[in-house]
């Protein structure tokens, strides 16, 4: 069978998969259907690029590195841009179909959750909102078994001469302490090797984008349903508020007091 366009994209079968829950079908849901199937898409490709950007790292392949992390980054602003059609929807165009979605909460995102424990972070619910699904632990447990962003990172530092050597000192929240000693390490970096020193701007800049997301995120999820309950019985906004502001490489944004 000759391939096509429809045959190759599965474009059928993808049309086939905004299913509405409303009764009767209300108009908004099938927006937020799509947002949302395709933010898991992106997440998809990121962990993809994830898994290419911690082999570039770990051989000390600076611009196959370079090169990735840019498309995470543009990714990442995809992202953000998103939440703008997402925002189109007022409060009472979502409540008018929000009953319907059960338990279902943007915790149970699974791969959302991959990527922050590929980022090094460890938080209870990352399991607790998969407890009746053992797939979904038995992959959060591989990825938490997997090397981080930052420990590829220290092998690439390792690959160049410099050795910073991050351990792991926490089971929960970020698993990395900000260290001096590292931090030391990062500044003879950025003064002395400018293609490191780029790769150490491009992490700020996916920090940074993550941060973006969550700030834009959290502030979506506020103007729609104020200080109420999340789906699933979340805290919603108060929790969603927490994650603001939390870096992922804190010793990178440490040392800018230094130059």
């Amino acid at each position: 069978m000759e391939i096509t366009y429809t045959s190759y994209l599965k474009i059928n079968e993808l049309l086939e998969l905004q299913e509405l829950e409303s009764e009767p079908k209300e108009h908004d849901e099938m927006l937020f259907i799509i947002i949302h199937q395709t933010y898991e898409l992106w997440f998809k490709q990121i962990l993809h690029e994830f898994g290419k950007l911690k082999s570039d790292l770990e051989e000390g392949n600076t611009w196959g590195t370079v090169k990735t992390m840019r498309r995470v980054l543009t990714i990442m602003k995809t992202l953000v841009s998103q939440v703008d059609i997402l925002e189109t929807m007022t409060p009472l165009e979502f409540n008018s179909f929000r009953s319907f979605l059960g338990r279902s909460t943007g915790f149970q995102s699974l791969q959302f959750r991959e990527m922050e424990i590929l980022c090094g972070i460890r938080l209870p619910h990352m399991k607790q909102a998969h407890q009746n699904v053992p797939e979904h632990i038995r992959i959060l447990e591989e990825r938490m078994s997997e090397q981080t962003l930052w420990e590829s990172f220290g092998m690439y530092l390792t690959q160049k001469g410099f050795s910073i050597q991050p351990k792991r000192e926490n089971e929960v929240g970020l698993i990395f302490n900000p260290s001096e000693r590292i931090q030391k390490v990062l500044i003879k970096v950025m003064n002395e090797q400018p293609e490191i020193a780029l790769v150490c701007e491009l992490f700020v800049d996916f920090d940074e984008g993550l941060q973006e997301w969550r700030y834009r995120h959290v502030k979506m999820v506020e103007r729609t349903i104020g200080k109420k309950k999340g789906t699933g019985g979340s805290d919603g906004v108060a929790y969603l508020q927490k994650t603001i502001s939390q870096p992922i490489f804190p010793d990178l944004w440490a040392i800018r007091t230094e130059f």
